[in-house]
């Protein structure tokens, strides 16, 4: 009798603990995009992840590899800007991508904002409230 019920107390732990790691895992998931090729900068692959953490922000991770410079666009731009556009809050400055070496530019960042499209221009300067320079790429969210 106590084998048995040691033995059911510990498929019990062992499922709780089965479904716990299985929420965390669900919970963890991001939702990934990728962009579709630019024609102004064709070469550029860029993707980007929105993670939600444990303060319900959304964490914007963007990668771009064999993105040109801004500088050697024409016209030539000083840098490239990420925007968002959000279910209630419309289109968002999130932050520049930073050029690590030539091949990778990256930006990574959050908002408390729920996030449905995402997309690159490039502008003169960073910290302007609207885009008014080239759009690179656009995106969707699906999650």
């Amino acid at each position: 009798m106590i084998i048995n019920n040691l033995i059911t107390n510990k498929m019990e732990t062992t499922k709780k603990l089965i479904v716990v790691g299985v929420l965390a895992l669900l919970t963890s998931c991001a939702s990934v995009a990728k962009f579709p090729v630019s024609r102004i900068t064709p070469a550029a692959e860029i993707t980007a992840k929105k993670k939600q953490d444990k303060n319900n922000n959304f964490v914007i991770n963007v990668i771009a590899n064999y993105l040109a410079s801004a500088e050697r666009l024409d016209p030539p731009k000083s840098n490239y800007i990420v925007w968002i556009v959000t279910e209630n809050n419309g289109t968002k400055n999130i932050g520049q991508l930073t050029n690590k070496n030539g091949k990778k530019s990256f930006l990574k960042t959050s908002t408390p904002f729920n996030i449905k499209e995402i997309f690159i221009t490039a502008e003169e300067q960073g910290n302007i409230s609207y885009p008014s320079g080239s759009e690179i790429s656009r995106t969707i969210f699906n999650k």
